[in-house]
């Protein structure tokens, strides 16, 4: 069975590795073109290019998937399938291609979570249980008939980052079971229940800024979790962007008894221990912080370096001073 495999980010590793592994033959690796990043802006390739040319497989790097040339290549290729992972939209004229179907795996339990940022938006919304589906590629941007789906429980304490490692390797090995499927001629699938339907939307950089003023607790640790370590959420210390990786609950009621007004944003410091208050004026414990332009320290590394003084809160900044900061930052 010839298979090309289109993906571009570490995600999709685990899954491209599986059916190298399992002697699956691999005509094509579909990806991403290269990208200027870093302060020099040197062309990087994605990561599944890299991987792809280690084992010595052929890579096509597409700008436009509807481009005439590119779908001459797969249709002669003759793929029998093709297995999507963290790619782009793909048109009709492609995933029509190959006569076993386009077979995607999608971090999370459709058809909850529909769109780019499943894992990161599960956490944020303080789900307790996820997984991957399996599904035929059809017009409808993830609303195929499945195939199969596993679960996974989410800790209270992982990060998106962590949730990403373990799903892609869960992935991996509902990828290989669902080309068995499909191999041996027993696939069966069944169609998604639009009434349960949710959307996961790429996250942009203005989404990222922590609501202290109106942000539980809880909301706010499933918000910090739920976006590290990438993009990562942020708040504002005396005007300085700091993004905050990771933190805790807790439960510490004579952490504020001497305190005679609370307020959200609050900072709190005691002996090694940082603590913002949030809008149910209960605290969180920050754990990792980073002030723009720092490298990322620990709850106490920030403390022995910064003096706290009673009058420092977490700022909100309105959607407009927002939008103009972040402005000023990129055009910097």
């Amino acid at each position: 069975m010839k298979i090309v495999f289109m993906g571009t980010p570490d995600f999709a590793i685990p899954s491209l590795d599986i059916l190298l592994k399992n002697n699956y033959e691999i005509s094509a690796v579909v990806t991403a073109p290269d990208e200027p990043k870093g302060r020099g802006y040197k062309l990087t390739p994605p990561p599944v290019k890299i991987f792809a040319l280690k084992n010595n497989l052929n890579v096509l790097q597409p700008e436009n998937l509807k481009d005439e040339n590119f779908i001459k290549q797969i249709k002669s290729i003759s793929p029998d399938l093709i297995v999507v992972v963290a790619f782009r939209i793909l048109p009709r004229e492609v995933f029509n291609i190959p006569p076993l179907g386009t077979v995607n795996v999608h971090a999370s339990l459709l058809p909850k979570y529909r769109g780019a940022a499943p894992i990161n938006w599960a956490i944020i919304n303080g789900e307790v249980e996820t997984g991957v589906t399996t599904f035929f590629i059809n017009e409808r941007v993830d609303t195929g008939n499945i195939i199969l789906q596993k679960k996974v429980k989410i800790d209270p304490d992982e990060t998106a980052g962590e949730l990403h490692d373990k799903l892609a390797i869960l992935g991996a090995e509902t990828l290989l079971e669902t080309v068995k499927l499909i191999e041996s001629g027993n696939v069966k699938t069944i169609p998604q229940d639009e009434s349960q339907a949710t959307s996961a939307p790429k996250i942009k950089k203005e989404m990222c800024q922590i609501n202290w003023l109106n942000k539980t607790s809880i909301q706010v640790h499933n918000f910090v979790r739920g976006l590290s370590p990438q993009p990562g959420a942020f708040t504002f210390l005396n005007g300085k962007l700091v993004k905050i990786y990771r933190t805790k609950l807790v439960e510490e009621p004579d952490l504020v008894e001497n305190i005679k007004v609370l307020e959200p944003g609050q900072l709190i410091a005691k002996k090694d221990k940082l603590y913002a208050i949030c809008a149910d004026l209960k605290p969180v414990q920050i754990i990792e912080i980073q002030i723009e332009g720092k490298k990322k320290l620990t709850a106490d590394e920030f403390l022995r370096g910064y003096k706290l003084k009673p009058e420092d809160r977490f700022e909100v900044l309105n959607e407009e001073d927002l939008k103009s900061f972040l402005k000023n930052k990129s055009s910097a």
